[in-house]
């Protein structure tokens, strides 16, 4: 991931500043092979937010990475606010 780190580092490579939509592309990419996690896709775009990083996946059509596990969790978590109310 030497590419990533430079550009994650600098915006550019060799001195020559890269066009946002190469970046988009490489994020977009990394996202799909799963070789960039959802919080190196909002560093690499400049994003603040988790819900900014969502809404650009899901411009371009990619759907974002959530197994068993995460569900497992998302239940548990409503589990718990419904017997604090």
């Amino acid at each position: 991931m030497l590419v990533v780190a430079i550009i994650h580092s600098r915006g550019e490579v060799g001195g020559a500043n890269l066009p946002r939509t190469l970046l988009e592309t490489l994020a977009l990419e990394g996202y799909r092979q799963d070789w960039l996690s959802e919080a190196a896709v909002r560093r690499l775009l400049g994003f603040q937010t988790r819900m900014e990083v969502h809404a650009f996946l899901k411009e371009h059509g990619v759907c974002l990475h959530y197994n068993a596990a995460d569900l497992e969790h998302d239940l548990e978590e409503a589990r718990r606010y419904a017997a604090n109310r």
